[in-house]
């Protein structure tokens, strides 16, 4: 004997070894919010995009009409002055309603963080006999927090907790709290 591992176990430590690797590059899923409070620059992106299909069915028919040959009748279509000016105006809706809109990005926590979090923010007796896992008063902003790529503090997410809609401020707990509970693993079937 050699003292040398046998080759079929060196070949899966190696097999091992990579797929580790791999386990540890893999980076905390990220979610996104979006809030927009201009309901017309939404309108006029669903009105472009309309006015560019109705563009493109025009001069679709037109190429039909015309006898453009099937292979060229995307180009037709594509270079179509009408087609070439609604597309301009939806890249100009879409601009302005990017302007318009503000993204919030937010990142899970690493699983011990996740726990410290909880921890910190236990459920009041009357919270943990309803089944909360957590203080509803405190642990969201802390969360929304925490969980911000963005920069957020606590005090910033509890005053937009505090003042926006119920509708909104659940949009804005809802995204950190999701984007720590996603599972990004099939488990198989058993």
């Amino acid at each position: 004997m050699s003292g040398e591992p046998p080759a079929s176990a060196v070949a899966r430590d190696a097999h091992w070894a990579a797929k580790m690797q791999r386990l540890r590059a893999r980076r905390l899923p990220e979610r996104t919010a979006t809030f927009m409070d201009d309901p017309a620059a939404q309108r006029a992106v669903a009105e472009a995009s309309l006015a560019l299909a109705k563009a493109r069915a025009g001069a679709a028919r037109e190429a039909e009409e015309a006898g453009a040959p099937a292979d060229r009748r995307d180009a037709w279509i594509d270079g179509h002055p009408e087609v070439l000016a609604a597309d301009a105006q939806l890249a100009q809706a879409n601009a302005a309603l990017e302007d318009a809109t503000i993204t919030l990005t937010f990142r899970a926590l690493p699983r011990p963080a996740w726990e410290a979090l909880l921890k910190d923010h236990p459920p009041t007796e009357d919270g943990a006999d309803q089944g909360h896992e957590y203080n509803v008063e405190t642990f969201p902003a802390a969360l929304v927090s925490a969980s911000s790529t963005d920069g957020m503090t606590v005090e910033e997410a509890q005053e937009l907790l505090d003042s926006w809609s119920d509708a909104d401020a659940k949009a804005l707990f809802t995204a950190a709290m999701l984007v720590n509970q996603v599972q990004r693993a099939d488990l198989g079937k058993g």
